[in-house]
């Protein structure tokens, strides 16, 4: 079955089997890069929603990298998670030459990025988010404002190294577009697949084109999640998402030695691809909004931190069964 763009549709995988084994040092550490306390802004919460999907999707740590003056306030919010402190100006913003050496060891240090959620902007977020798609060892899950960064990133496609997911709605998507001259419609249905597609291809990476029918692609082929309640139009559930990828990641995936799309299972056969992990990422979430709105025929006012609490027993159904 193909699409009228002839690019094949995946099937959905399994989700591996972990090592019965294992304890939190096996099963990954991601690093949340995010939030902003520059001047009278304040973004606290998203790096640590992030946080609880990818804890609630299995990884074995996470750290909180956040500017300094707000970072306890994250770890208030998930106290599961260790922090790093980015350091900052007397306005809040991060200073990005000082910031640089901070995230250098952090990318030293963990198994998958989710870099963007509640960042805000500036030369320090745009500095911090091409350095990490610099790098090509290091998975990476770029969401929410490190998309618009790069938006505006001249020629990104040169500097593109990473093995990459990026998690656009229709809006984030729309000035990347504008970027990497894509001109397919992100939000009517029957281009939404060309659309992910064709960024995916001028990046070399996979993307996730969030909203009704969320579409994942590589730019080879594609995916269109079928899942998924109304209640998820609401803050938050995108950081959840972009953690509960990058805690699927974590699980495995051992830091490749050169670029790579193939994330394999420690104490495990099994291997997923990027374009899997976002695959079994999306549906997850998509799966874990219909558990919830299930209960007493609800339709809205779903929280994130009840979506990522829905997680573990609708990853648990997808589990490959041996």
């Amino acid at each position: 079955m193909t699409l009228a763009n002839h690019l094949p549709i995946a099937p959905m995988p399994g989700l591996p089997a972990r090592d019965p084994h294992g304890h939190k040092g096996t099963f990954g550490t991601v690093a949340v890069v995010g939030g902003c306390c520059e001047s009278a802004t304040r973004m606290i919460g998203a790096p640590a929603l992030a946080g609880r999907g990818a804890l609630r999707a299995g990884a074995g740590l996470v750290r909180l990298v956040m500017p300094e003056p707000i970072l306890n306030a994250g770890l208030v919010l998930l106290p599961s998670a260790t922090g790093v402190a980015l350091p900052t100006n007397d306005t809040g913003a991060v200073i990005a030459h000082r910031a640089a050496e901070v995230f250098d060891w952090v990318l030293t240090s963990c198994d998958a990025v989710v870099i963007g959620p509640g960042f805000g902007t500036g030369a320090a977020v745009q500095a911090l988010t091409l350095r990490v798609v610099q790098q090509e060892d290091l998975p990476i899950v770029v969401d929410a404002d490190a998309l618009n960064a790069l938006a505006n990133v001249p020629e990104l496609f040169r500097d593109f190294r990473a093995p990459a997911i990026l998690t656009p709605h229709p809006g984030e998507f729309a000035r990347l577009a504008r970027a990497f001259r894509v001109d397919a419609d992100p939000v009517d249905h029957e281009s939404r697949p060309r659309a992910a597609a064709e960024l995916a291809q001028r990046l070399g990476c996979v993307v996730v084109l969030k909203g009704s029918g969320t579409v994942v692609s590589d730019g080879h082929k594609v995916w269109v999640c079928s899942s998924g309640h109304a209640c998820l139009g609401t803050a938050g559930t995108g950081d959840v998402l972009a953690g509960t990828i990058a805690g699927l990641i974590s699980q495995f995936a051992r830091k490749p030695p050169q670029r790579s799309t193939v994330v394999h299972g420690p104490g495990s056969q099994a291997a997923l691809t990027l374009f899997e992990a976002a695959q079994l990422g999306v549906e997850a979430h998509a799966r874990a909004s219909e558990r919830w709105a299930s209960r007493d025929g609800r339709d809205a006012g779903l929280l994130a931190t009840e979506l990522a609490d829905e997680l573990p027993p609708v990853l648990s159904l997808l589990r490959v069964r041996g």
